[in-house]
């Protein structure tokens, strides 16, 4: 039975493409951080992606950032709860969210031209300006 991490509508990543492991945590819990492996170690191949585009792949890799290896898998680690479960599905759904942030595409910005009224209005401000700092100015001999 093959499970599906679903992202959005129309793109889901198999389980069998993502590797989880077990670790001990680190940090406060007492014995019971000594004795049981609850936090997530989550990798994911990215470059061997059989479902994700080549642009989500570069933009994804681009994302992850520290998180991402030189061999383009994606390693995170997740041990906020203290339980197994807990931090499986948290870990998945921090690489979903990853992974859906990467679907979207920035739309390239248009250069636009300041408008006339803007020029104007810039350079009454500017003239404004001026004036109030010409009345400023102490002038020799009008004292």
């Amino acid at each position: 039975m093959v499970e599906y991490l679903d992202i959005k509508p129309g793109l889901s990543i198999p389980l069998s493409e993502i590797e989880l492991s077990f670790v001990r945590a680190s940090g406060p819990g007492g014995q019971n951080v000594n004795k049981v492996a609850s936090a997530v170690q989550l990798r994911f191949d990215v470059q061997n992606s059989t479902v994700l585009t080549e642009a989500v792949k570069a933009r994804l890799l681009a994302l992850a950032g520290s998180r991402a290896t030189k061999d383009g898998a994606i390693v995170l680690f997740a041990d906020r709860h203290r339980s197994q479960p807990l931090n499986r599905d948290d870990a998945l759904s921090r690489l979903a969210e990853l992974v859906r942030s990467a679907t979207r595409v920035q739309r390239k910005r248009r250069p636009t031209k300041p408008t006339l009224a803007s020029k104007r209005k810039r350079l009454d401000a500017k003239s404004r300006r001026g004036a109030i700092k010409t009345l400023r100015q102490t002038r020799p001999g009008l004292d």
